[in-house]
């Protein structure tokens, strides 16, 4: 099997340009997602001790807390900077590819995927990523994928104004026609943008059952960026807007329709 190549300009931008490391804690639409994210992930993952494997995990900041929740952990990503990282987040981890991962078969009770699908924009390269995740997940294991919304770009962009300037209205046109962000684009690297119908059609098509889309974020992550984004000041955890943007994520759940309206989406399935 030819190994695959992550391209050049996703590992510099997150070596040189971009800290993910503080992505989720820096922000209050990012504190939402892992808030989010961590609530999710809890009520689907196997109890610890459990085996999971954190694909494209970055510098570690679901590994961390899981590791805490009694979790063994290995984390796979193609940035050397994030392995070094996570090593500091109780885990092991190694450089790696999503779509050629060295674990056996059947190896782990769960898998995530909490952002290579970000960044594989052909379908070929996100069906054989998510085959490696069925493969090296036990029978009746979970696999977890992560997607960035069709329409948040939208959403985000509104919320910063700068949709309001050309280049960016040009992008987003774009994002929302095709589900793609070109390389070269300012503001972000290659990227896959999915619709939730689409990932939840790449997670059957896997040969993964029981599959369920969740709206990370809900439908009002946009309104903390925009207040932070015309205030200036930060809006914390326990500010009264945060806690009704995490109770509007939490109702919206049994309304597909507002799927659309995240910033990120979590499919889950079983192997």
């Amino acid at each position: 099997m030819t190994i695959p190549q992550v391209d050049s300009e996703i590992i510099d931008f997150y070596s040189d340009t971009f800290d993910e490391a503080t992505r989720l804690t820096a922000t209050a639409d990012g504190m939402l997602e892992m808030a989010r994210t961590q609530e999710l992930l809890r009520r689907h993952i196997p109890p610890s001790p459990a085996a999971i494997l954190d694909v494209g995990g970055g510098p570690g900041a679901h590994a961390r807390w899981l590791v805490a929740d009694g979790y063994r952990v290995h984390l796979v990503d193609p940035v050397a900077k994030h392995v070094a990282q996570a090593s500091e987040a109780g885990c092991t981890a190694e450089i790696g590819d999503a779509r050629s991962l060295t674990a056996d078969d059947g190896s782990y009770d769960a898998t995530l995927l909490l952002g290579p699908l970000y960044h594989l924009l052909e379908r070929a390269d996100r069906d054989r990523a998510l085959a490696e995740a069925r493969r090296v997940t036990a029978p009746g294991g979970l696999v977890a994928a992560a997607a960035i919304s069709r329409y948040a770009s939208l959403f985000e962009h509104t919320a910063t104004t700068w949709l309001d300037r050309e280049s960016v209205r040009d992008a987003v046109t774009d994002i929302l026609a095709t589900g793609v962000h070109e390389p070269g684009r300012k503001g972000f690297t290659a990227a896959y943008f999915h619709t939730a119908s689409q990932l939840a059609e790449e997670m059957h098509a896997a040969g993964l059952t029981d599959v369920r889309v969740y709206a990370i974020e809900g439908p009002t992550w946009s309104l903390l960026k925009a207040t932070e984004q015309y205030t200036g000041e930060p809006v914390s955890p326990d500010a009264p807007l945060f806690r009704a943007a995490l109770a509007a994520a939490r109702a919206a759940e049994p309304y597909p329709d507002l799927l659309a309206a995240a910033s990120h989406l979590l499919a889950v399935g079983r192997v």
